[in-house]
């Protein structure tokens, strides 16, 4: 068979297909040289390539690794909420995965910021699953555009590093269908990823890589996934069983494909499973074989720079602008304080860790555009006591300027992939140089470092600004200088709340779990679902950002385009004479349900560039999911008839217009029974026939009259009908038997 020849499964011999379902070692598929498929590479993202110096040999090595761009993490690029963009991104990281020879990269990471102590909240994109998915099929569709897979991840429920490798997350089908599986159902109907990885963690007991219900059922047959479905590092743990259940791959390899030839032979797998689960595999390196065949190529180290920059100014949030203290003029006194403007904290640790291909602090870049600035580091990065001498140099550098730029926020070692935050603070340290610092000068911009959300609130008073600049990637310092001297303005919006404590958060009851297990109690009510459905004070909504510009939002209308679907339109105007982003965000407010539903959700999101006086009209199509919920009675997506707020603002909280559609509903009920409440019966459009023939009947004293007063009819409203006897003896017992033959007659 020449190399040019693409085999199918019915090619290979049953070793062959076994060796197909496991890699060749750490980094590479398995190939099959004599069938002509290679043993192509797959590698670490998700926010640029990390193809460790190692990985050659089939080693790991999470610290040196081929230049490559290192783009914003996630966790400042779904502050952009720039679809586009992140497609560009994406685009920009397959054209260096085809210069290094790498088929696969692995990412994005789209699991909820359950809570915000999470240790990788850096790698994942929001507390939203609409906002998540909608932001990150950028990636896939942009890396997948140039020919390169990747690897969407980690599937499913993977929200904590605590106990990752073995806990189980207890949810219910309610909150993972709205909370945890959305991100992945969009992106895969939408992008079609290559690949999808499995979480190590069990969900309801079971691990990930062995859950059929999850790889086969929900993924292949309800979402009709494409690709191949591979086991994060050292999450196989029942090669057979994995198998079975739709696993194609085990990465890295336990070297045990004899495990499957054995259980082929005596039936354990079945051969047409083996087929596909083979056949996904071939596949896989017939997608990939163009883009590996280009021999040669060089990126544009300059050009993939500039998108990097482009993200890291878009990452950033304006959390607060007193006395318009933003932007800094160019002829200002200027201190920076902080290691973090010298030795900028770029990016997450752990297995997305990238050799950068340039790295430009902040204090680099006012050096080049010749900004006179004094610095004083302040703190070291680490997390030992503080520096009294450097605390010193800091204050003494403050005085007598006319703005201080301080830099603040987590060292490496306070979040990594491999374990949680304990806290929300920031090092005490760094608080009690602000306040030091504040207590000479009060012209303080805070310029926060960090993956996940800090506390703010405690040391607010001391900053005029707050400037949130996430994890910005190796350009961030460009793009800095760019927002804080008005170059630009700052357009990014938060994809999680900030909240007042961290014990405000509904998760922390159940968090991180114990025993080996972690009960998601809080349901769907996660981050501003919780917080704006109970009404509790936060520092920060979900969607808030401020802008150099002011932005109106106004004429908001909503028509009904079909049973269940709906459009809304809405004017923005730039009010300013700034060009600057405004986005606009949509949220469904149901009317009164049958189940506990949060306030509000955002079901759709624009951003839009505008000049100074500018105005635009947006508008968004609403589906019918837009307004469904997870209905565990139908086990299916379930619209309810009535009325349904669409809000239109600029946050969660900064809620513009809100206008008014009566739906039809999806028309769904269940077969009633006498377990079923009389109120059930009362409610159902066949049912509420059947008790006017009772009342009917009792009228004309053909049956005993139903209870007339407010106790009773609150008792029987609850009470399944068997139980009427206990409310009205043998009348009750007459009903019953009533209720059940006419619902019978009107349901044949």
């Amino acid at each position: 068979m020449s190399s040019n020849t693409y085999p199918s499964v019915s090619d290979l011999t049953l070793e062959e297909k076994a060796s197909l379902t496991s890699g060749a070692d750490a980094w590479h598929l398995q190939g099959i040289e004599s069938k002509g498929i290679p043993g192509y590479m797959i590698t670490d993202g998700p926010h640029g390539l990390r193809k460790s110096l190692a990985s050659s040999t089939g080693e790991t090595d999470l610290n040196d690794s081929v230049p490559a761009t290192c783009f914003p993490p996630a966790a400042g690029l779904s502050s952009s909420w720039n679809p586009e963009l992140i497609h560009k991104v994406g685009e920009a990281m397959a054209e260096e995965c085809i210069q290094e020879k790498v088929a696969v990269i692995l990412g994005p990471g789209v699991n909820i910021k359950r809570n915000p102590l999470g240790g990788r909240c850096f790698e994942y994109w929001s507390e939203d699953p609409y906002l998540a998915g909608h932001e990150a099929v950028g990636i896939v569709a942009g890396v997948q555009s140039k020919g390169v897979g990747t690897s969407l991840k980690h599937f499913a429920a993977n929200n904590q590093e605590t106990d990752r490798l073995r806990v189980s997350a207890n949810i219910s089908q309610r909150a993972l269908r709205e909370i945890y599986l959305p991100a992945f159902e969009h992106i895969v109907k939408t992008a079609q990823p290559w690949t999808i990885m499995c979480s190590y963690n069990r969900i309801n007991g079971m691990h990930s890589a062995q859950n059929r219900w999850l790889l086969t059922d929900v993924l292949r047959n309800e979402w009709g996934f494409k690709g191949i479905v591979m086991s994060d590092w050292g999450a196989d743990h029942d090669r057979v069983a994995s198998l079975n259940a739709g696993l194609n791959l085990e990465m890295p390899p336990s070297y045990t494909d004899d495990q499957i030839v054995y259980a082929a032979r005596d039936g354990r797998i079945q051969p047409e499973q083996l087929d596909r689960m083979a056949q996904g595999m071939i596949d896989l390196v017939n997608k990939t074989r163009a883009a590996m065949s280009i021999e040669d190529y060089r990126f544009d180290v300059d050009a993939h720079d500039e998108v990097a920059h482009q993200a890291a100014i878009e990452s950033m949030v304006l959390l607060k602008n007193s006395d318009a203290i933003l932007p800094v003029a160019k002829n200002a006194k200027i201190a920076v304080i902080g290691e973090f403007a010298r030795t900028p904290r770029y990016q997450g640790g752990g297995s997305s860790h990238i050799t950068p291909t340039k790295m430009t602090s902040f204090l680099d870049t006012l050096a080049a555009r010749g900004v006179d600035a004094k610095f004083a580091p302040g703190f070291t990065l680490d997390l030992e006591p503080a520096d009294r001498t450097l605390e010193a140099e800091a204050v003494e550098t403050a005085k007598g300027a006319d703005v201080v730029l301080m830099f603040l926020g987590l060292p490496e070692a306070a979040e990594s992939e491999g374990f949680d935050r304990e806290t929300l603070d920031i090092p005490a340290k760094q608080i009690e140089l602000l306040e030091a610092v504040a207590a000479e000068n009060k012209n303080i911009v805070v310029v926060l470092s960090n993956g996940s959300v800090v506390s703010v609130a405690p040391w607010a008073a001391n900053a005029k600004g707050i400037l949130e600049s996430w994890l910005l990637g190796q350009a961030g310092g460009p793009a800095l200088a760019d927002v804080i001297f008005g170059k630009v303005s700052p357009s990014g919006k938060l994809a999680q709340t900030v909240p007042m404590d961290i014990n405000d958060d509904p998760s922390m009851i159940n968090w991180p779990g114990e025993e080996g297990h972690v009960d998601y109690g809080e349901g769907v009510f996660v981050g501003y679902r919780y917080y704006d459905t109970y009404g509790k004070t936060v520092d920060y909504p979900f969607g808030y950002g401020l802008s150099y510009a002011t932005f109106e939002v106004s004429g908001v209308k909503a028509e009904k385009t079909g049973a269940n679907t709906a459009r809304v339109i809405a004017t923005v105007t730039n009010t300013s004479d700034v060009d600057a982003a405004e986005t606009v965000q949509v949220y469904v407010a149901p009317g009164k349900a049958a189940v506990a539903r949060p306030r509000h959700e955002l079901k759709g999101f624009r951003k839009v560039f505008l000049k100074g006086g500018e105005s635009v009209e947006v508008s968004f199509d609403l589906d019918e999911r837009a307004f469904a919920y997870w209905s565990e009675k139908f086990d299916d997506w379930h619209v309810e008839a009535g009325g349904y707020g669409i809000e239109v603002g600029t946050s969660s909280r900064d809620i513009a217009g809100v206008a008014t559609v009566t739906l039809d509903g999806d028309g769904k009920a269940e077969p009633l029974t006498e377990w079923s409440t009389f109120g059930e019966w009362s409610c159902d459009p066949v049912g509420s026939k059947v008790v006017d023939a009772v009342r009917a009947a009792g009228e004309r004293g053909e049956l005993p009259k139903l209870p007339d007063n407010d106790m009773m009819r609150m008792f029987l409203s609850s009470m399944p009908i068997n139980s009427m006897p206990m409310l009205m003896s043998e009348g009750g017992k007459k009903i019953t038997a009533f209720m059940l033959a006419e619902y019978a007659g009107l349901t044949k």
